[in-house]
């Protein structure tokens, strides 16, 4: 620790140095929203007459720096406002703050949107990094009449979807446990919820959703996969305003006003935000939708979100908020789940008069919990596949509490940036599980993490580079882990450019789930155990030593970007995602880990054992915008290998091809009408077969059990290899239609009608292993809404 707290004292003399050497001036500012108070995010701010300029970040924050001192025009262009141009005076070893307005037009302004895309891209490495805004996540039809982030997650490059009910995520090769998920510097454990087609986010409190699929920067550990950083806006600052709207799936209420009202001659601001929504899926589907079931659809789900903000004329924030999430499945003879997640925090943003660098942090506690109770026999995993199929075990459950706070710093030199930051992360868990065979697991650990990172990007002529490295101390298990991190682009024309990536990763977390489950609704958590072998026998017969517990992974990306014309782009990533240690819960023990027999293999008593794995794949994405029109094509070809010791395998999540194709048009005098469209098609996922069944003789008698006398009622089932069976390919059209109605400047009522599974293909979801019944995905779902905004 005391080693960690030197170098972040070094690398902050260091950059406050690297600023002063310049004996030129620095403007810095915030872009807001006049109507709202709300900050512009990515657009552009452009000393006219030079190629000066900077685009703003995600709370509306631009600097431009190394400006040779004078009188300028700063010149600000985002679609759908005005242009605004500012004079401004640049003084030498000065920071000018300033503070900019911008005012909605009705003039299109297309054009100008799609430079400022362009621009990002010949500033920014821009690997592997989607970043959406409510405006993107609405482009993707809304099932049951609600934009949501879920639906929109399931289009992007590397991202594979498992299921409309209970479906997870899996990112590039990585399962869910192994993605960090953020919210205002909360971390969130469980982001979706369990019919699979929503999320616990209100889309229209998003300004935005950072999710980066591999390869991401030393700003971010602690996992092995992917990052999900999404940030909420703040509550209006100029009126009370706010949104009511019910479908046939759910019902949500936002509200959002000043406390003290912004303006422009005003040096302190506050404001509210509340967001609330409930489904009621469970009764309405009895109603709307008994041709699936006259019991309903067993799902129900409640979120809730409020932030209040205060803000200072200078840039500078502090913003306090909570959370809480419930979820509920209730599925008839076969399980029934729930889990409530709750939390609070807060995050500021100080941005000094006069200092070059910004500083940022955040201060957060999360609480998740689960319990799954199985309403009817269950398999418990054995050797060779044999499973013992008993009485429903007792609940299973789990519960993870965290606390984390971090302090980011941030400085520019022309086109260059350092960043640097803290990072102190302390969570526990308590897991309580019973087996079919009578075997119990529990676990009850605490864990701590200190990770202090810097970060330099540099721009030189063609190339970009940004150079990271992170040291992450695991203080629980006296582990110290530097993990350099590297992104480099290279134009070689304005309209293509070369990108690569590379990074080392590590987590010290595991989930509490099994492969085995017919339905994996169960998101429980695990501190990495210390009980696994300190080495693996690769499948080549090479051994691999394991010096410690954590998890780890390298990634390595390749691609490049085309823009075909202003409104037509194209990216195509390469990735390898090496898995080199993870921790799994040990599917092949038969026996106690306190009293295992003489001589017996560590593989069939362990409860936990060590896999290693390999991810990799290519993603090709085609775009299309204009003012009316857009245009999304999205192919992944993957390939997932796991390795657990004993045998290889493809994970559950292991989709050789994904397709996606999302359009949506625009129409009407005033854009009033909209029709959005998406195709998805998957190929199957692995499964493990049956391959027979017979009767299992408990010796209730001991060794004078007579074999010949008894009758056994406990069937079992013969596995087949583990995985070695595909399921048929999955494909699904989904539509929506808009309409909306305009009462006056801030009031209008939308309109929407939707259809989930459009030509009602027939999507398995599962077999049931003992009777043969095969159970489907959702079919053919209509559902309409309405949104009120005021």
């Amino acid at each position: 620790m005391r080693k960690l707290s030197g170098i972040f004292t070094l690398l902050l003399m260091l950059a406050c140095q690297w600023d002063a050497q310049a004996q030129v001036g620095s403007i810095r500012g915030t872009i807001y929203e006049r109507a709202t108070g709300e900050p512009v995010i990515y657009t552009n701010a452009i000393l006219e007459g030079t190629t000066r300029g900077a685009s703003t970040d995600v709370n509306g924050v631009f600097t431009i720096s190394q400006v040779p001192a004078g009188e300028y025009t700063l010149m600000v262009t985002y679609l759908g406002f005005d242009t605004l141009r500012e004079r401004v005076q640049i003084e030498a070893n000065k920071v000018e703050q300033i503070r900019l307005f911008l005012d909605k037009s009705s003039v299109q302004m297309q054009e100008v949107e799609i430079s400022a895309e362009r621009q990002e891209r010949l500033t920014n490495v821009t690997m592997a990094v989607n970043k959406a805004t409510p405006k993107e996540i609405k482009q993707i039809p809304s099932i049951g009449g609600v934009a949501d982030l879920a639906q929109y997650m399931q289009v992007l490059p590397g991202v594979i979807f498992t299921g409309d009910q209970g479906g997870q995520l899996f990112i590039r090769g990585g399962s869910p446990v192994q993605n960090l998920i953020l919210l205002d510097g909360m971390v969130i454990y469980n982001p979706f919820h369990s019919i699979g087609l929503f999320s616990v986010f209100d889309t229209d409190i998003i300004r935005s959703a950072d999710i980066y699929t591999a390869g991401f920067s030393s700003k971010y550990g602690g996992r092995v996969s992917s990052v999900m950083d999404i940030t909420t806006k703040d509550g209006n600052k100029r009126r009370t305003s706010g949104k009511i709207g019910a479908s046939t799936f759910q019902a949500n209420a936002l509200l959002e006003g000043p406390i003290i009202p912004q303006s422009e001659d005003s040096d302190f601001s506050m404001s509210y935000l509340l967001s609330a929504k409930h489904s009621y899926l469970d009764q309405s589907s009895r109603i709307f939708y008994d041709y699936l079931d006259q019991d309903g659809l067993p799902f129900s789900f409640t979120d809730l979100y409020g932030k209040l903000s205060l803000n200072a004329a200078s840039g500078s924030r502090v913003n306090f908020f909570g959370f809480n999430f419930q979820d509920a499945v209730r599925f008839q003879d076969l399980s029934s789940m729930d889990w409530n997640a709750y939390g609070a925090g807060s995050n500021f943003l100080l941005s000094i008069p006069g200092s070059p660098i910004l500083m940022s942090g955040h201060l957060a506690g999360t609480n998740y919990e689960i319990s799954l109770a199985e309403q009817g026999s269950a398999p418990g995993a054995g050797l060779n596949g044999e499973v013992a199929l008993q009485g429903p075990p007792p609940p299973r459950t789990s519960q993870i509490s965290n606390f984390n706070f971090g302090l980011d710093f941030k400085a520019f030199s022309g086109d260059n940036e350092v960043s640097y930051g803290l990072e102190i992360v302390s969570f526990s868990t308590d897991f309580r599980y019973t087996s079919p065979s009578g075997r119990r697991l529990s676990q009850a650990q605490s864990n701590s993490e200190v990770a202090i990172y810097g970060a330099y990007k540099v721009k030189l002529e063609r190339l970009i580079l940004d150079i990271g490295l992170r040291i992450h101390n695991y203080s629980s298990i006296k582990v110290i882990r530097p993990e350099p991190r590297v992104g480099a682009k290279y134009i070689l024309t304005e309209k293509l450019r070369l990108k690569a990536a590379a990074g080392r990763y590590s987590q010290n977390l595991i989930a509490a789930n099994s492969d085995q489950d017919v339905v994996n609704l169960f998101a429980g958590f695990l501190i990495a155990p210390s009980d696994i072998p300190n080495s693996i026998e690769l499948e080549d017969g090479s051994v691999r030593e394991l010096p410690n517990t954590l998890q780890t992974a390298n990634h390595y990306l390749i691609g490049f970007e085309y823009d075909f014309t202003n409104k037509l782009s194209a990216n195509v990533e390469g990735y390898i995602k090496d898995f080199r240690q993870l921790s799994e819960i040990n599917r092949n023990r038969l026996f106690s880990p306190t009293r295992p027999p003489q001589g017996a293999d560590p593989i069939l008593w362990r409860e936990f054992t060590v896999e290693t794995g390999l991810a990799r794949g290519i993603d090709f994405t085609l775009k299309y915008e204009d003012r009316r029109y857009y245009f999304w094509l999205v192919y992944s070809l993957g390939k997932v290998d796991r390795w657990d010791g004993v045998q290889a395998y493809n994970p559950i999540f292991d989709r050789r091809h994904n397709l996606n194709l999302v359009g949506a048009y625009s129409f009407g005098k005033n854009k009033e009408w909209e029709l959005n469209a998406r195709w998805n098609y998957g190929s199957g996922f692995p499964f493990t077969q049956n391959q027979g069944f017979f009767l299992q003789e408990n010796f209730a008698g001991g060794v004078n059990t007579n074999i010949t006398q008894t009758n056994s009622n406990d069937v079992t089932i013969q596995y087949a290899g583990l995985n070695q069976g595909r399921l048929p390919d999955y494909h699904r059209m989904d539509f929506t239609i808009k309409r909306v109605f305009e009462f006056g400047t801030n009031s209008n009522l939308e309109v929407s009608a939707s259809v989930t599974n459009l030509y009602n293909r027939q999507n398995i979801f599962y077999v049931d292993r003992l009777s043969g019944d095969r159970i489907d995905q959702l079919p053919l779902l209509p559902s309409a809404g309405v949104v009120f905004t005021f």
